[in-house]
């Protein structure tokens, strides 16, 4: 074996979750990264033996946990499939109101004075919150100024699906912002992919994004399903969101109930299209969403605070591949996949009690949802075949674990343990692409104490421009 030393990095003595689809995991486990991709993985002493002597670096994890995403053990890096990275200088405007006044007077008037400097700052400010909570590859959710986000995600060192909020009816749109034409959200979307996509070493690539059905004509969804078809990427909109928005593509279509329905209807139900929150879905609709292999991504806490309850255990009893994720800093505040992965599986508890009026504890087991964010997430932003789990061939995206605090001890069961018990704090280290993003909780690529003195700066002038005023909800002095 040729010696290749500083390329290669030897993980042992770690907890492997692997996410295979073997379900393996390496209680005394081994793993090697060359350049971007995982060289060899399995028991430590065997590996260790092995490659050492050519090994760059060595990494003696004392017992963390390794997901393909996450680590102390290490695991596979999470993937959060529905997150508006543009929107995190917006964070705690618009709480505790209706999703309408939530858009049409906080949310658009925001987005409609951003500039690309604003969106790249948005992007690196959340970026290094999902960093820290163990994301390795996201997919934006759509915003304003792809190009300021796809420059914050080369600098932050993570993957990304980045989509174009893209409208062509105006209902609810601030007037100084316009209504873009078809050609033109086609067209833009179309020159973004040939300037963005694969960029960042292959970290970056470009979707076609739909907002969400009441900003969007007929033309443009259809023109849409057929450009990304003809360039093979994936489709991202917000789908059957609220009750209003069904009753409104019932009067307006003609269809006996709503979103999904019609979608099914003009055929752009297809398996690279990600739809977001799915909450107002009937059994026939997830019957659709399940035959043409839509990806459904699920937002807990976003869903909660204004949306409802999304039928996630019907989906997955249906064979629809479901994900997890944080949604905007707007609808969430926290974007912390750690903490959707907690609330999905609790929320899908009681949703049973709610509707059935019984008991299930087993209706989100913890070894499911730590599937929605790994290999789940994986296939939902169509890169399953490089990312979602540890296995050889596969690149080294992986987060490392440090259970070994007041909020994970005792370890009996790691497994629920990572779903119910851990924290952010847990997170020790972040590696996507063979690069270490963040190592012993140091962000490495990005000055994080500059980012938030931008951001704050930025904000407020935005907030300003905008003519946003957030109302007293105290007898403030």
């Amino acid at each position: 074996m040729e010696a290749n030393t500083g390329s290669v990095i030897l993980f042992h003595n770690a907890v492997i979750i692997t996410m295979d689809p073997q379900k393996r995991v390496f209680r005394n486990g081994g793993l090697v990264v060359e350049a971007d991709r995982i060289k060899a993985i399995g028991q430590s002493a065997e590996i260790f033996h092995e490659f050492s002597a050519i090994a760059g670096e060595l990494v003696d994890l004392n017992g963390r946990i390794l997901l393909p995403g996450i680590v102390t053990r290490i695991l596979t890096g999470f993937v959060n499939t529905h997150v508006h990275t543009s929107q995190q200088l917006a964070r705690g405007i618009a709480d505790d109101v209706d999703l309408l006044t939530w858009l049409h007077e906080r949310i658009w008037p925001y987005e409609s004075n951003m500039t690309e400097e604003d969106s790249y700052i948005s992007t690196l400010l959340c970026g290094i919150e999902l960093i820290r909570s163990g994301v390795t590859c996201f997919a934006e959710a759509g915003g304003q100024h792809v190009s300021g986000m796809a420059r914050a995600v080369e600098l932050l060192g993570l993957r990304a699906c980045l989509t174009q909020s893209t409208m062509d009816s105006g209902q609810g749109l601030p007037d100084h912002w316009g209504v873009h034409s078809t050609d033109y959200c086609i067209q833009s979307q179309k020159e973004l992919y040939r300037k963005h996509h694969e960029t960042a070493d292959g970290r970056i690539r470009i979707w076609f994004g739909i907002r969400q059905i009441m900003n969007a004509t007929d033309r443009l969804l259809l023109e849409t399903r057929d450009a990304a078809k003809e360039l093979n990427t994936g489709i991202h909109m917000h789908v059957a969101e609220i009750p209003y928005e069904n009753q409104l593509v019932m009067d307006t279509q003609g269809v006996d109930h709503g979103t999904v329905t019609y979608l099914e209807k003009i055929e752009l139900l297809q398996s690279n299209l990600l739809a977001a929150h799915s909450v107002w879905v009937n059994k026939s609709e997830i019957g659709f969403l399940s035959k043409a292999g839509v990806k459904v991504s699920h937002c807990p806490a976003a869903a909660m605070k204004m949306l409802g309850f999304a039928p996630v255990k019907e989906m997955l009893d249906a064979g629809i591949c479901v994900s997890l994720g944080t949604d905007g800093a707007p609808s969430n505040n926290r974007m912390s996949i750690v903490d959707e992965m907690y609330l999905a599986s609790l929320i899908s508890k009681g949703r049973e009690v709610y509707s059935k009026g019984t008991t299930n504890p087993t209706a989100m087991p913890a070894e499911v949802v730590l599937k929605m964010v790994t290999i789940n997430g994986a296939k939902s932003v169509l890169w399953d075949n490089e990312i979602g789990s540890l296995e050889i061939g596969k690149k080294a995206d992986m987060t490392i674990i440090n259970p070994f605090s007041w909020s994970m001890i005792p370890l009996h069961d790691c497994i629920s343990s990572l779903v119910y018990c851990m924290r952010t704090e847990n997170i020790d280290s972040v590696m996507c692409n063979g690069q270490w993003i963040m190592k012993d909780q140091k962000i490495l690529n990005v000055n994080e104490e500059k980012i938030i003195s931008m951001a704050k700066q930025a904000s407020g002038a935005l907030l300003k421009r905008a003519g946003i005023r957030i109302p007293d909800r105290m007898n403030v002095l």
